[in-house]
């Protein structure tokens, strides 16, 4: 009786912490829901933060990946463009959850969600804890293996799963602005060249960045690229003399 007490104290507690997870994931998630709805993302912005990142060198050589099939050759986004088309279009929830640990294998889910639509894609998959190599198959017991093995696996799933959840035509002007990058017909990072004009008018005119944010209204976040044209002119006008600090800046 007392081994059958212990048993039946055992699994209650065992319960009473699942169910304590359980609401503790339950509230994480209301969360998440409750900030993407106060703070609803700007599509505009989502667009030219990921247009920009497709600017970067070092993305757009590994944004890209083909293969031949039937005689032509396949292209599409990789893994490392749709993480970063995920983080920048904001209010999306995605990765890999390992569901299941059986003797052998790994059940294990991908998953991407737009927190604002409630748009969710998932795929379940089984991971079977082998590795070919030499044309054999062998069995996996190193924990770090085996999660690795997961990760590799889940790597493709996810990827599907966030570009079923980004806008199509979002994902294609991603791609053409990385080919444009790797062919050399790209300038820097909006960000980047407007930290420069940033330095060149505090270096030169002890112009900082609060008074070029209330000459134009809004936070440098928020600029674009017809913003910085702006700046450039106003430079260039106080570079050949043909107006003031003043004429521009409180």
């Amino acid at each position: 009786m007392s081994d059958l007490q212990q048993q039946f104290n055992q699994n209650q507690q065992n319960g009473v912490m699942a169910q304590a997870s359980s609401s503790r994931e339950m509230e994480e998630v209301k969360g998440q829901i409750f900030m993407a709805r106060q703070f609803p993302r700007n599509v505009f912005q989502s667009e030219q933060r990921i247009l920009d990142a497709c600017k970067r060198p070092s993305l757009a050589q590994t944004a890209i990946y083909s293969y031949p099939r039937g005689g032509s050759k396949v292209e599409g986004p990789s893994i490392r463009l749709a993480e970063v088309l995920a983080q920048n279009w904001g209010n999306l929830a995605f990765g890999i959850k390992e569901l299941e640990q059986r003797p052998g294998e790994s059940v294990a889910m991908a998953y991407a969600w737009d927190l604002e639509t409630n748009v969710r894609e998932e795929k379940v998959f089984t991971v079977p804890h082998t590795r070919k190599a030499r044309g054999q198959l062998k069995k996996l017991d190193d924990p770090r293996d085996i999660y690795e093995l997961v990760a590799n696996n889940g790597a493709r799933r996810l990827r599907a799963c966030i570009l079923g959840i980004i806008p199509g035509d979002i994902v294609e002007k991603a791609v053409e602005e990385c080919n444009r990058t790797l062919a050399g017909a790209n300038e820097s990072p909006l960000k980047d060249r407007l930290a420069r004009a940033l330095n060149g008018f505090k270096e030169n005119y002890r112009v900082t960045q609060e008074q070029i944010e209330e000459r134009f209204g809004y936070n440098i976040d928020a600029f674009t690229e017809r913003d910085l044209l702006d700046l450039v002119k106003i430079f260039n006008s106080l570079k050949d003399g043909m107006s003031k600090v003043d004429d521009w800046f409180s």
